[in-house]
């Protein structure tokens, strides 16, 4: 069975969706059918970021996770993509993981301004994941948050198991800017045909959704996760599951929500990350404007 040699680990919401498929348009790379496989994480910490992930099982089959790649055929490139691998200090061991199953594996991370991943990483909890505290409680309290924006905590390990060479960076406002160089240049970086580009080259779910969801009644939430879910809702009138969503649920603006004080919060926490992450990787990032912009012009845009 072919082994992968190419990971996207991440940043969650940072548009890994869309390089993933920009990845997979390419002749010469195949990536896995199946997004976020998660196969080099412990069942144990997978369980408590994400049980719907750690139900798919991938974390404990290596047959299976092989499994995804029997349809590469003659591409040079095989790669999935897993946003869980770059969740320091709640995802332990990754690198290590990837890097014993194969020393030659290329890295690619692609980051976004931290400010704005780690809004649109609380409004994606609010939807999926029942999130129901103000984004400047949830924020300042939960560390998950603020760990997965810290790029260059992030990329420690890596660098150290796979050393500068293997390892590729960009990010999400450069491949927004200019899509066909930033990704001729990952081509050129990965051995395959650089001019081989993607006909359709828009950006899929990096800005989350426009309308965020808090869950009034989490158990209802819940519900639509249950593993039976799907064998029983067919049997479920359409009138009765419309009544349990409004129940569940209660839509918001998210654009109606000032987060003048969040941006503040961060600042100064996160213009110290980049500062290290900067030095880390010998370049600066004046395309992350929230970051380093304005509190009060940032919260506006």
């Amino acid at each position: 069975m072919r082994r992968p040699n190419l990971f996207l680990i991440g940043a969650m919401k940072s548009g890994t969706t869309s390089l993933d498929r920009y990845l997979g348009s390419h002749p010469s790379i195949f990536m896995a059918p199946s997004k976020e496989p998660t196969h080099f994480v412990s069942g144990d910490e997978l369980r408590r970021v994400s049980e719907q992930i750690w139900r798919m099982g991938y974390w404990r089959d290596r047959a299976r996770y092989l499994a995804e790649f029997d349809g590469a055929e003659g591409a040079t490139v095989l790669g999935e993509s897993s946003t869980n691998y770059s969740k320091l200090p709640a995802i332990s061991g990754v690198a290590e993981r990837i890097a014993d199953f194969n020393p030659d594996a290329r890295i690619v991370y692609i980051m976004r301004d931290p400010i704005e991943r780690t809004l649109s990483h609380y409004w994606h909890n609010a939807k999926h994941h029942a999130e129901r505290r103000a984004p400047l409680d949830a924020i300042r309290t939960d560390d998950v948050y603020r760990d997965v924006s810290d790029y260059a905590r992030q990329l420690e390990p890596y660098l150290a198991r796979f050393g500068p060479e293997r390892l590729y960076t960009l990010t999400l406002e450069g491949l927004r800017q200019a899509p066909r160089s930033e990704l001729r240049t990952l081509y050129e970086w990965l051995g395959v045909d650089p001019d081989h580009l993607p006909t359709d080259l828009s950006l899929r779910n990096v800005t989350g959704h426009e309308v965020a969801v808090a869950h009034r009644m989490p158990v209802l939430r819940k519900l639509r996760s249950w593993r039976h879910w799907n064998r029983i809702r067919p049997l479920i009138p359409d009138g009765l599951v419309d009544v349990g969503r409004n129940l569940a649920e209660k839509k918001t603006d998210r654009r109606t929500v000032d987060v003048t004080e969040v941006i503040a919060y961060l600042q100064p926490i996160q213009r110290e990350q980049a500062e290290t992450l900067s030095s880390q990787l010998g370049r600066s990032f004046p395309e992350w404007t929230t970051l380093f912009g304005d509190v009060d012009a940032a919260s506006t845009s």
